[in-house]
């Protein structure tokens, strides 16, 4: 079990997008003209975050996610990555812990062809 520090997201007011690494071979950055609304739920003290952006829909589980959402309201979250599953402690600072990443892309509505 690991107790140094969790790097599972990053801040950049700087940023022009969002940097989501999904694994060490799949990384994905959705740029922020691009997102449209983020949602946060907590129930039994397990948080979860739904970003949606035009073309994905990122679902993040884990613990003290509010300072992520703060940061898309910024438009300053740059990083975010899973905690390595050996880590096991809560934070006790507050510090956000992601334990799940979940990107869907949202697939464009078909218009239905209109007859004169």
């Amino acid at each position: 079990m690991s107790t140094k520090t969790t790097e599972c997201w990053s801040s950049d007011s700087q940023a022009d997008g969002l940097r989501i690494e999904l694994s060490s071979e799949h990384c994905l950055l959705l740029p922020f003209n691009q997102f449209l609304l983020a949602e946060l739920k907590i129930e039994n003290k397990e948080h979860h975050l739904r970003l949606v952006f035009v073309m994905h829909e990122v679902l993040i589980s884990g613990k003290n996610l509010k300072r992520l959402q703060i940061a898309m309201q910024k438009k300053e979250l740059a990083f975010i990555a899973k905690v390595s599953t050996n880590y096991q402690l809560s934070p006790a600072d507050g510090t956000p812990l992601i334990q799940n990443i979940i990107v869907t892309e949202v697939k464009p509505a078909k218009k239905s062809e209109q007859s004169d």
